[in-house]
């Protein structure tokens, strides 16, 4: 169906299932099972429906067409638009990992080894919370499975013990 139809038509409809139904991705979170930012991506179509979660997601939004639950089962085209930098929020998002992002780096090194984290194996979420002044703050949290980097030893290459084996 994403072949025939563009993925922006897709998301469209997808949306307007969730704005009929007057929930919140946090609302739908919490009947899911899933974080807010993940329900969200699976609504962009940045996400795959697993068939476990397709009858909670349905349960939460019983007005999503069986079409379209289909669709969001089927992998999606990952993608972003190249404009979405001059969106204010995601461009203070982008400046923030950006002039934070050594530092991070530096004690993930510290804490973990040489490494990264994922964003694969990856949870994020967005929470309101009242700061010690009292007014609104946001908070983004991203999880992230640490992953090392791997010491690259010719006797661990698979295609070249494939080789010598020939």
């Amino acid at each position: 169906m994403e072949t025939e139809r563009t993925k922006a038509s897709l998301v469209g409809s997808i949306l307007a299932v969730k704005r009929k139904s007057g929930k919140t991705y946090g609302q739908i979170a919490e009947e899911t099972g899933l974080t807010n930012v993940y329900v969200a991506q699976l609504l962009r179509r940045q996400a795959q429906l697993k068939p476990e979660t397709a009858p909670k997601l349905l349960a939460a939004l019983p007005e999503l067409p069986e079409e379209l639950l289909q669709e969001m089962m089927r992998p999606p085209m990952r993608s972003h638009d190249p404009n979405l930098i001059q969106e204010p929020t995601v461009y203070r998002l982008n400046e923030a990992v950006m002039h934070f992002g050594e530092s991070i780096k530096e004690i993930i090194n510290e804490e973990f080894g040489d490494g990264i984290m994922s964003a694969i194996d990856f949870y994020c979420s967005v929470d309101k919370v009242k700061g010690v002044d009292g007014k609104d703050r946001v908070v983004v949290t991203f999880d992230g499975k640490y992953l090392p980097y791997t010491e690259q030893k010719t006797e661990h290459m698979v295609s070249k013990l494939r080789l010598q084996g020939n």
